[in-house]
């Protein structure tokens, strides 16, 4: 392998597998990781970025493909055309995802292409942060150049298993990794965005209400309901989490 790669989420699981590396416990050392930055992200995640960067011997490359935010208020997709491209609530289930992979997905793999010289022949190795618990999202890599390697589920961690490394090392608990509007939220993360945050994703969820083609509604929670009139204070909708756990290619939320 050229290139040994961190498909960085700055979540729980995915800090946890940077900082072991760092530390020695996962080998060969990568030669960087990669956070793909939707824009979107709550501030809590930015705050731990920028620490996390700090602490490892590698370098963090930033990539972007846009602003997500942007793309699912105007209802198109990267490529300029209509389209929702978040897999909102609708009566029956939810909409196409295509969100991972425009940006999370695709900006990783033009970065890795770069580092490749650009010339993806060679072949890379990117670490993707899924614990033992979230096995289900191991997909593997579709594209030639690029092999999956899963870190964690090779030492058989689980997501508390992370949490437990961090206590140990005395490392924070890193916030969860999704986006401020993202459909998959439990209740529980809806709660933990900061005010601003909330009044942002409670914008976007009036504007996302028709969808792209006109015919139908669609919402953020999959209640069905406009977001600032859920009520959030309910327990823990274990359906919700289940969608997470299979959603995004096995890439957002690590």
């Amino acid at each position: 392998m050229k290139v040994i790669a961190i498909s960085l989420g700055a979540g729980v699981q995915s800090s946890t597998m940077a900082l072991m590396a760092a530390h020695g416990e996962i080998e060969p050392m990568p030669d960087c990781a990669i956070f793909a930055d939707t824009g979107w992200e709550p501030a809590a995640v930015y705050r731990h970025l920028d620490w996390l960067e700090r602490q490892l011997p590698f370098p963090v490359h930033r990539v972007s493909g846009g602003n997500l935010r942007t793309a699912a208020m105007e209802k198109r997709n990267a490529n300029g055309h209509s389209f929702d491209i978040v897999p909102w609530h609708v009566d029956g289930g939810m909409g196409r995802r295509q969100c991972t992979k425009d940006y999370k997905l695709r900006p990783i793999q033009r970065k890795v292409v770069e580092l490749l010289g650009g010339r993806p022949n060679g072949g890379a190795q990117m670490w993707i942060g899924i614990s033992r618990d979230e096995i289900v999202r191991c997909k593997p890599s579709w594209v030639q150049y690029m092999v999956n390697r899963w870190p964690l589920i090779e030492r058989d961690m689980k997501r508390h298993d992370c949490l437990r490394w961090l206590e140990r090392h005395g490392y924070p608990q890193p916030p969860k990794s999704a986006c401020i509007g993202c459909p998959y939220h439990s209740n529980e993360q809806w709660r933990t965005l900061s005010p601003d945050e909330f009044a942002d994703a409670v914008e976007v969820d009036r504007a996302i209400r028709v969808s792209a083609n006109g015919k139908r509604q669609q919402f953020m929670h999959r209640s069905l309901q406009p977001l600032d009139e859920v009520d959030l204070s309910t327990p823990t909708d274990w359906g919700q989490l289940d969608l997470f756990l299979n959603e995004c290619e096995g890439m957002c939320g690590v």
